[in-house]
């Protein structure tokens, strides 16, 4: 087996307020539910726990994602270590679903149709309107950004092709000069570029999870090429976590 010459760590924010409520989020900046700060607290200690240090971190410029990397810098004492963020990061847009509770668009649309929506590499929900309430175009932070730019629904292919010139113009570079790099991130997105990376395929990344706030780990070799990927945890070690939080929630006054 080669042997790695760089490791980039991974991690999908905690739990949101969105996720509580089963709705779907897309590029809706919903904040991390207490659980969620608790989940993003762990993650950090458990990447503390496994001796990992990082020099420069990237994410997103939703909310969940950035509080998440915050609480992981804490638990490290790394608060100084650069944070890049950018849209490209940004969480899959669901379209018309965005803000939708799940369950009911499987009443309204059909099982299938959602599962397709949700899973498939290229098939994306129907396109928000830019007068809808939810989308984003025009709003900050994506005022500056060209016309046509934001997104009014992606498929997984799409938010893939969104997030790779960011990888390949501030991410790849960062890896390869040797630092130690993390990314708090979004699940589609991260799934994509697990995909684009060779460590899955087109069709497994349809089935791949990313759990909440558990830190997955991507062992490169000097071509940035996967040779394998594991998480610190198992989802069934987080919820044993859980039980062992106070029974008092914490306040997100972040």
């Amino acid at each position: 087996m080669t042997s790695p010459r760089y490791n980039l760590v991974l991690v999908r924010h905690g739990e949101s307020t969105y996720n509580r409520a089963n709705l779907f989020t897309g590029w809706h900046d919903a904040d991390l539910s207490d659980t969620g700060v608790k989940e993003a607290i762990y993650s950090g200690q458990l990447l503390k726990r496994h001796g990992f240090d990082f020099d420069i971190a990237f994410t997103s410029v939703l909310k969940r994602a950035v509080k998440t990397l915050h609480f992981i810098q804490e638990e490290l004492d790394a608060l100084w270590v650069p944070v890049v963020r950018s849209w490209r990061l940004n969480e899959r847009h669901y379209g018309i679903l965005q803000g939708l509770n799940k369950a009911s668009t499987v009443t309204s649309y059909g099982e299938e149709q959602v599962h397709k929506w949700r899973r498939s590499f290229r098939t994306a929900p129907p396109a928000l309107e830019p007068t809808d309430d939810r989308s984003s175009q025009g709003r900050p932070p994506y005022t500056n950004l060209e016309p046509g730019v934001v997104p009014a629904t992606e498929s997984l292919q799409d938010a893939m092709a969104r997030c790779l010139p960011f990888w390949y113009d501030h991410i790849a570079p960062a890896i390869k000069s040797g630092k130690r790099v993390l990314i708090a991130s979004h699940e589609n997105t991260l799934r994509g570029l697990i995909t684009h990376l060779g460590a899955l395929s087109n069709t497994d990344c349809s089935d791949f999870r990313m759990p909440n706030a558990i830190p997955l780990v991507c062992e490169l070799d000097e071509d940035l090429h996967p040779i394998r990927h594991y998480f610190l945890a198992t989802p069934e070690e987080m919820e044993t976590a859980r039980t062992n939080w106070p029974a008092n929630e914490m306040q997100n006054t972040m």
